[in-house]
């Protein structure tokens, strides 16, 4: 097999030895605190790597959307919650399609008339659907409010004959704006509570909540360890990235995916990659996330800054002497590792520097 230091440029690599140790920490987290593993695939996007976590003993996988959860059931993969609200007539048929096929299917709920979408879309199939109420904990995006709205939701669900109540759950995303760890426990507790104390009012009004459900990448370690929660979601874990060491949740070792750049440039107060917007994508940071500097960190070479990328160019200033050189090849950390994933076909897979097998990313470019 090639050594990755032979590799065209720029190219995805997966390092196998984190992955299986990233899954399996996560996997070890859910199994000591009794709790199940439902990962999200939107970092990853790959069916080999989905069953990687299932064979770990996850129950099930996460989607954001339909197109990605039909590509999951078509890789065999028949537990899937797709955590995106969804109304559009076009996407119900696809999941009543989805259901047609055998696969355990549950989408997200906020809002009383997609219930009414949702029912319609179903009345002529011989299906019901299982839906499960998304709170928001604080990000202000997608939920209703913990407590009596999700009440009120619940209420509504159960007068449609054709939607079942599975569980309540939710998605802290706001963590990754956090400044310390701290806040990052603080943002975790109250994930937590948002889902449990919203189950425990429905279940007081006589309303079954069978599934308690948190997510997100910095907190799933502290959202996981309250008591009543059932489940973690967490996705960017399977590889951590840039942002994740920022906030003090990885450190570069766990990093799983870097990018294999060359050197097309060198001048005497920076060099040029090969790697620009197209493939490093200008992510900083999600929702108020200041933790990085520049656009990825190269791998033993601390003394160059990537601060500007255009299309196909990564501009690395230099803080200090460089041995760096034209045909020169270094491998990157990215900020964010799940839209790095999206602008590749595939994983050159590595072990101890060496390749050792390619998978498709799947999933990629589906986001409908």
């Amino acid at each position: 097999m090639r050594m990755v230091q032979t590799l065209e440029t720029p190219s995805l690599l997966l390092d196998y030895q984190k992955l299986v140790m990233n899954i399996k920490n996560i996997a070890d987290f859910a199994e000591d605190q009794g709790i199940s593993y439902r990962p999200h695939i939107k970092t990853h996007k790959s069916v080999k790597i989905a069953k990687l976590q299932l064979e770990a003993g996850a129950v099930g996988v996460t989607c954001a959307k339909v197109s990605e959860a039909e590509v999951m059931a078509a890789g065999g993969i028949n537990d899937i919650l797709i955590a995106y609200p969804i109304s559009s007539p076009d996407k119900i048929k696809k999941i009543v399609d989805l259901l047609q096929q055998g696969v355990h299917l549950k989408v997200s709920v906020d809002h009383t008339e997609s219930l009414g979408y949702l029912q319609q879309g179903l009345e002529q199939s011989p299906f019901t659907l299982e839906v499960w109420i998304k709170v928001n904990s604080g990000l202000n995006r997608c939920g209703v409010e913990p407590g009596q709205e999700a009440v009120l939701l619940a209420k509504a669900i159960l007068s449609h004959s054709k939607l079942k109540l599975g569980g309540i759950f939710t998605h802290a995303g706001h963590s990754y704006a956090a400044k310390t760890y701290e806040e990052i426990e603080n943002i975790g507790l109250q994930e937590g509570l948002a889902v449990v104390e919203s189950a425990k009012e429905c279940e007081q009004a006589g309303i079954l909540i069978p599934v308690r459900s948190v997510g997100s990448t910095p907190t799933f370690r502290v959202a996981g360890k309250i008591p009543g929660i059932t489940e973690i979601r967490p996705g960017n874990a399977v590889f951590f990235d840039g942002i994740q060491v920022g906030l003090g949740v990885a450190n570069t070792d766990n990093c799983a995916v870097t990018l294999l750049a060359s050197v097309v440039g060198e001048y005497k107060d920076r060099i040029i990659l090969d790697t620009g917007s197209k493939s490093l994508c200008l992510d900083k940071g999600a929702h108020g996330n200041q933790t990085v500097s520049g656009f990825g960190q190269i791998i033993g070479h601390p003394e160059v800054i990537i601060q500007r990328l255009s299309e196909e160019h990564g501009v690395g200033s230099l803080t200090g002497e460089t041995k760096l050189k034209i045909n020169d090849k270094v491998q990157i950390i990215p900020n964010h590792a799940c839209t790095v994933v999206n602008q590749f076909e595939e994983y050159v897979v590595h072990e101890n520097g060496k390749e050792i097998d390619v998978w498709k990313v799947d999933a990629r470019g589906m986001v409908k």
